[in-house]
Order: structure tokens, then C-alpha cells, then sequence
């Protein structure tokens, strides 16, 4: 037997509304983003002032990926690029390079990656790449030009004034964004083990204060990007490649120009990898060794209590908007 179809409009409306808010690593419309839990809410900082979040959380198990980036592009860039989301120097595959390919075809565009590199991380993208990709996911992935609704609205509301100013903060209430720096911080340094149990951070995200090109890529060991989770030296919380492989933008606005970024490189000394050594630059520049990875707030427990909420208000709502 069929489902009832004022049941069928109901479940129709849950999905819809409730798609932004569901959870870690869920597809929805394309893509999968492996997140693992960030929990000891209230921590202490670092000496370093660093670290501190008062809410639990999650954050993407690795970088993006080239492949998942290939998919955000063949969502909203198909037909126009006004928001320059590909970068010609993604087609390289070396040094890097995230090897994606801009395939002109009648009407526009589609995208595809070449040299077996979708699962490293996508480089050459901006701050500004990174938060339109937030709000892609954030918006559930949709398909459709670049705009309110797809890139320009969502984890951040994108404006002229606010991108030329370096203004634009997360905003409220969102599912999806690019990490802030205590959030990376957290993730990649915090055990709550260290100190006898009272919590602390190690020097580099592979749970040790020493480092090896065994633990991870840096120091041109490997001489390009590696594919994410190739170390088998994750943080206390599971992340992988948050000392090494490549940076990764954070949201923190600092001397009101630039944005921050964290973790060193395939390129760069261990030294760059450390907790103590941050870097920043210009949010809309690019590089082969700069990448982002996402949070996703609140943790599921409280996205699952804010969903059967709207389930209830779409109940009581169904007569005059579902049940059409």
C-alpha cells in the first residue's frame, strides 16, 4: 500500500526543511563528509591562549578533498564561475596540485579529476572558496547558479562590503562552516588525557611532541600532497593531516586584512606543523599548499532534538502549508 499522501507531503516537508541540519557525514544531494566528535566542552586553553571551546562539536575527519570540491563545482559552476571557484592551477598533478578539470561543454562547464587525486586535498582555494563551500553545504547541497541560496548565503552572508572589508563572521544558528581556530586548535592538539586526566596539548596533531616523516608529510619527504588519512598517526580525536600534507584556512580575522591558517605543509619543516606557530594571509589568495576542512555544529544528539522539533511544528503546521 502507498503512503497516505497527506503523510507523504508531511515527510516531503521534513526532508526539506530539515536537510541543512542533518548530520556527520550524511549525502545529501552528492557528497559524503566524514566528521568525528569533538566533545570536553569547557576545556582549558593552551599557554598559548588557544584551544578553549565551551560546546561540543565535529569536525571533518580529514581536508576536503578534490573530489568533494569536483562535486560543490558541478552543483553551482556548470554554467557560470562568477565567484572564480576553479582555479586553472587545480588541472596540475603535481606539486599540490588538486588535479581538477574544467571541461568546457555547450552551455558551460563540468568538472571532473584526473591523475587518481580525488582523495587529496583540494588546493588553490581561497578563504572565500572555502566559506562558499560551507554554505553549499549548509544550504543541503543544492544544484544552481552561485547566489542566495546556494553560495552566497548560509554558514556566512556573502556581500561585496563584507569580502573588500574582511567582515564577514559565521553566522548564527548554522549547521555547516569552516572551522574557527580554537575548533582546529581543539581538534588537533587537545587530549583530555594529558596531565593525569586534567587535559592538555601536545606540540603536534599526532598525539607526540616529536615528530617523524613516518607520522606525517612534511618537510618534502613525499614532495607532493599524499591522499588524506595516509598516516596512521591520528589526533586524540581522530582527525588526520592536521600537521602536514597542507594548511588549512581557519576563520580567524587577524590585523582586520587577512585570515588565519594552520598545520604546515608537504613543503614545509616540522616546525611549521607545530601548536605554536600560526600563519595568515590575504582571504582571497591561493596556493598549492593551502587547503580548508569543515565543522559541523551542534554535535548530532542536539541536531536530532532540533529536528524532531521542527517535525512537531510542521505537524502542527501541515493543514495550512504541507497538506496543500
Amino acid at each position: 500500500m502507498g503512503m497516505p499522501e497527506n503523510l507523504r507531503k508531511t515527510v516531503k516537508c521534513v526532508a526539506t526543511l530539515c536537510l541543512p541540519l542533518l548530520g556527520a557525514g550524511m549525502a545529501w544531494g552528492g557528497i559524503s563528509v566524514p566528521t568525528v566528535p569533538v566533545g570536553n566542552a569547557g576545556n582549558a586553553p593552551d599557554t598559548s591562549g588557544y584551544g578553549e571551546v565551551d560546546y561540543n562539536y565535529r569536525i571533518g575527519a580529514n581536508d576536503v578533498t578534490s573530489s568533494q570540491y569536483t562535486a560543490f563545482l558541478n552543483a553551482v559552476a556548470t554554467s557560470s564561475d562568477p565567484q572564480g571557484l576553479y582555479n586553472g592551477n587545480m588541472a596540475g598533478t603535481t606539486n599540490g596540485a588538486p588535479g581538477i578539470i574544467q571541461t568546457p561543454v555547450s552551455g558551460g562547464y563540468t568538472y571532473s579529476v584526473t591523475g587518481g587525486r580525488g582523495n587529496n586535498p583540494v588546493t588553490y582555494v581561497s578563504f572565500w572558496d572555502a566559506a562558499r563551500f560551507a554554505n553549499w553545504l549548509q544550504n543541503g547541497q543544492p544544484a544552481g547558479s552561485e547566489g542566495a541560496g546556494t553560495t552566497e548565503t548560509g554558514a556566512y552572508t556573502l556581500t561585496a562590503d563584507g569580502i573588500t572589508n574582511n567582515t564577514v563572521t559565521r553566522n548564527s544558528a548554522t549547521a555547516w562552516a569552516v572551522a574557527n581556530e580554537n575548533e582546529w586548535y581543539k581538534a588537533a592538539y587537545y587530549s583530555p588525557a594529558l596531565n593525569s586526566g586534567a587535559g592538555g596539548y601536545w606540540l603536534y596533531a599526532t598525539q607526540s611532541n616529536s615528530i617523524t616523516t613516518g607520522q606525517a608529510n612534511y618537510n618534502g619527504s613525499v614532495g607532493d600532497t599524499t591522499a588524506v588519512g595516509s598516516y596512521a598517526y591520528p589526533s586524540y580525536y581522530g582527525t588526520s593531516d592536521q600537521s602536514g600534507n597542507v594548511f588549512q584556512w581557519n576563520e580567524s580575522i587577524i590585523d582586520d586584512s587577512n585570515r588565519g591558517f594552520r598545520g604546515g605543509s608537504y613543503l614545509d619543516p616540522d616546525s611549521y606543523a607545530q601548536s605554536d606557530d600560526s600563519y595568515n594571509d590575504d582571504p582571497a589568495s591561493v596556493s598549492n599548499l593551502v587547503g580548508f576542512r569543515v565543522v559541523m555544529l551542534p554535535e548530532p544528539a542536539s541536531l536530532g532534538l532540533l529536528g524532531l522539533a521542527v517535525m512537531g511544528l510542521l505537524q502542527r503546521r501541515r493543514n495550512k502549508k504541507c497538506a496543500r
